[in-house]
């Protein structure tokens, strides 16, 4: 039983060892480049601590709060807390593996092939409600194998309180719970029913969402309305077309599809899944609401450590029934295969490559993450140098309109040391903070289309051009034209009711 007890610490030693090393590698990438245009507007939100923001729930911003208040400005601290969240996901898939009967070598493949995953090295390279979403995922994924392991009910009370954190993460976690209630009611895990536990999670559940959910019904809702509009807009422009072929290679690594292939047969054919089969049935009801949901492929990223965990369970038994040389031969082949599945998902989902290189290019075209962290403080230096080259009378009077949250996040980040005011949009929870009072008479607009601006103002010149010093390409280069507008053609309360909008 000693050994027992020492054997276990030394394995969670080393699977804390092994997220601790991812963590140093974010956090050693973590200022490559500079901020993402999402990072932005989640930084911007986080200055304004809210139960609820229209574009995700209060998570996210919370903790991108707390790297505020610890690191300031710092892109690698306000990624940090994202960085820490896959590093326990790590971990929490060695653990996975643990509760299904799975010894080191087990836990220690488990907890790499998780790591490794596109979605969790991309998820942990930016501060995006996608990191906290995913560990809740993964920690409820977690809770209901032990309590599948041990029959202790109890757990449905951390179980709910893991739900819960995730609704306040990212909506999706709607999904699968939804998913959790049809495994449940497809296994004899239905006898949970019974348990007042499970309605103890339950409750629990509803009572950790309940302040964002006040936040909906005070705002009318508008999360599902952005949400609409922002599903449509993916199918529209074909990001959920390629769904099914995109599960082998985004959500979990290539290198590691035995593994998740393998959980599936853990899960569904072998004796000693049978009773963990519900969560067998939570990864596949899952896949089929998000195929018929016409969901993005990533979405699927949180479902796959528990089949990852389960196919390395599968594999350290296989493993041990060879011979001793085809035994270290494969032990061999496994490692190699999670190393360089591992440099090839990172070098194209962590910041790592030199900017403007034929790397950052391919990675970019790839990721379409890192084109967007250039050329922030350029566009805000051009912004600051059109606005204080206006008659001192006019400067007064004069506001800065952006189009997209990216703009207005970049321009109260930088546009203080120019003293610049604080940006006016229309976009996402910036339309809640309205127009100044006096309303602006002049405004310079970044990123307006010509039939918007003629409709709105009478009076536009163009003053400048965004570029960055690396000539990247990215949304702000191609409607890099900056202007000066005047004489809105209606009253501001009127403009301002036709100027909300979602991105």
């Amino acid at each position: 039983m000693h050994d027992e007890y020492r054997d276990r610490r030394a394995d969670t030693a080393l699977l804390l060892l092994i997220a601790l090393g991812f963590l140093i590698l974010h956090v050693a990438a973590g200022n490559r480049y500079g901020f993402q245009r999402d990072e932005l507007a989640t930084l911007e939100d986080a200055r304004h601590l809210a139960a609820g923001y229209v574009a995700y729930p209060p998570v996210t911003p919370f903790f991108g709060r707390i790297s505020l208040d610890l690191f300031g400005t710092s892109v690698r601290g306000f990624r940090f807390f994202a960085a820490l969240a896959q590093a326990v996901i790590a971990v929490l898939g060695g653990l996975m593996a643990r509760e299904l009967g799975g010894k080191r070598f087990a836990q220690v493949v488990a907890a790499l092939a998780v790591a490794i995953s596109p979605v969790s090295l991309a998820s942990g390279a930016l501060m995006q409600y996608v990191a906290f979403d995913y560990l809740f995922w993964v920690l409820t994924a977690y809770l209901i194998i032990k309590l599948l392991r041990t029959g202790n009910p109890v757990l449905w009370a951390p179980i709910g309180i893991a739900i819960g954190l995730g609704m306040m993460s990212k909506y999706t976690m709607a999904f699968f719970v939804a998913s959790i209630v049809i495994a449940l009611l497809l296994t004899d895990a239905r006898r949970y029913l019974a348990s007042k536990w499970l309605w103890i999670g339950v409750a629990l559940s509803l009572l950790v969402f309940l302040p964002n959910l006040v936040w909906q019904i005070q705002h009318q809702f508008v999360s599902l309305d952005m949400l609409h509009h922002i599903h449509a807009r993916d199918i529209r422009i074909g990001r959920t077309k390629h769904f099914l072929v995109e599960q082998i290679f985004i959500p979990a690594n290539l290198f590691t599809i035995p593994l998740w292939i393998a959980g599936l047969f853990f899960y569904f054919r072998s004796l000693e899944g049978r009773r963990f089969r519900m969560i067998g049935w939570m990864f596949v009801v899952t896949l089929l609401i998000f195929f018929l949901a016409k969901g993005r492929s990533y979405y699927m990223g949180p479902a796959y450590p528990m089949l990852l965990a389960a196919g390395a369970v599968m594999e350290e038994r296989w493993v041990h029934s060879l011979a001793v040389t085809p035994a270290r031969v494969m032990r061999v082949v496994t490692a190699i295969a999670l190393v360089v599945g591992g440099v090839v998902a990172a070098s194209i989902t962590m910041p790592l490559a030199p900017i403007g290189s034929k790397w950052f290019q391919v990675a970019d075209k790839i990721d379409n993450d890192f084109g967007e962290e250039i050329g922030w403080p350029e566009l805000v230096g051009e912004v600051a140098q059109i606005y204080n080259s206006l008659p001192p009378a006019e400067r007064q009077s004069t506001g800065i309109l952006a189009t997209n949250y990216g703009e207005a996040g970049a321009i109260n980040l930088y546009g203080p040391a120019y003293g610049l005011p604080r940006a006016i949009s229309g976009v996402n929870s910036f339309w809640y903070e309205g127009f100044p009072s006096p309303p602006p008479k002049s405004l310079v607009i970044i990123g307006l289309g010509d039939d918007e601006r003629n409709r709105h103002f009478a009076e536009c010149e163009l003053a400048g051009q965004v570029t960055n010093l690396f000539g990247i390409q990215n949304e702000e280069t191609e409607h890099r034209d900056i202007y000066v507008c005047r004489q809105l053609r209606q009253s501001w309360p009127d403009f301002w009711n036709d100027f909300r909008y979602y991105g």
